[in-house]
C-alpha cells in the first residue's frame, strides 16, 4: 500500500509555473493494479518517480507499506562504463539479493547475447530498456511502478515481457502508466487520471478510461468524438 498526504510538485521555469500535484492525499489499494492515466506532460512519469524517491515533493509525503520497485524499465540509473552485468550486480549488491541469480536471469531475459559483456554506452536505447526490464523482474516488490516498458522490442519480447508482467502482478500490485487502453485494461483493475495536479479515482478501469477519453476527446478525429459530462472531484 502507498499513501500520499498533502502530496505537491510544483515547478517554475522562465516565470512558467507548472503543476504536477495540487495537495493529493490518496491511498493506493493494496495488492491492485491501478492504471495511471493522464495526457502528455500531465506528470505520469513524475509521480511514478516521486514514488520511488527519485524524485522530491515540494510538499507533503509519500508513506510507503512493503517494498516498492523503482520504475520498471527505467535505464536512466545506468552506468555508462559499466558492462551490463556489472550494472546488474551492482543493483543486486544494493538491493541484498542473489547476484549470481540476478544476473543469470536478467541475461536470459534480456536476450542482449555478448552485448550484456560489454559497456552500457555501447547499447542502443532499445537495448538499455530491455537489459533494464529484465533487471527489474528478476526481483520481487510487493508494488511495481512500471512506466509504458512492454511497448520496448520486437512482437516477441513484448509478449514475453506482458506475459512475466502478469505472473509478477498475481501476488503483487502495480501503478501503471500506458498509453495503450488494451494494455490497462489487461493489466489493472482500477485506474487514477492525473488532470490539472488532481486525482480522480475509479475502481472500474472502464470508468477510469471513460474519463481520460472525456480529457482528450479533441485528439480524436471527429467521428469518435462524443460529448460527456464534466468529471466530479
Amino acid at each position: 500500500m502507498i499513501e500520499l498526504v498533502n502530496l505537491s510538485k510544483t515547478y517554475r521555469l522562465n516565470g512558467i509555473e507548472k503543476v504536477v500535484a495540487n495537495d493529493i492525499s490518496f491511498v493506493f489499494p493494496s495488492g491492485e493494479s491501478v492504471a495511471l492515466i493522464g495526457k502528455n506532460g500531465a506528470g505520469k512519469s513524475t509521480m511514478l518517480r516521486m514514488i520511488a524517491g527519485t524524485i522530491q515533493p515540494t510538499a507533503g509525503e509519500i508513506i510507503r507499506h512493503g517494498s516498492v520497485s523503482w520504475p520498471v524499465g527505467f535505464a536512466g540509473s545506468f552506468h555508462p562504463d559499466l558492462t551490463g552485468m556489472q550494472n546488474v550486480k551492482f543493483v543486486a549488491r544494493l538491493y541484498g539479493v542473489d547476484t549470481d541469480e540476478m544476473v543469470s536471469f536478467a541475461h536470459d531475459f534480456a536476450q542482449l547475447g555478448e552485448h550484456f559483456f560489454l559497456p552500457v554506452r555501447s547499447y542502443s536505447s532499445g537495448m538499455k530498456s530491455r537489459l533494464a526490464f529484465g533487471m527489474s523482474m528478476a526481483m520481487h516488490f510487493d508494488t511495481y511502478l512500471i512506466d509504458e516498458i512492454t511497448a520496448v522490442g520486437d512482437v516477441g519480447f513484448r509478449a514475453k515481457s506482458e506475459a512475466m508482467l502478469r505472473d509478477r502482478l498475481r501476488d503483487s500490485g502495480a501503478i501503471f502508466v500506458s498509453h495503450n487502453p488494451e494494455q490497462m485494461r489487461t493489466i489493472c483493475q482500477s485506474g487514477v487520471v492525473l488532470q490539472n495536479g488532481n486525482f480522480y479515482y475509479y475502481a472500474d478501469i472502464e470508468k477510469a478510461l471513460e474519463h481520460y477519453g472525456f480529457t482528450v476527446r479533441d485528439q480524436f478525429p471527429p467521428w469518435l468524438r462524443r460529448k460527456r459530462p464534466a468529471p466530479q472531484r
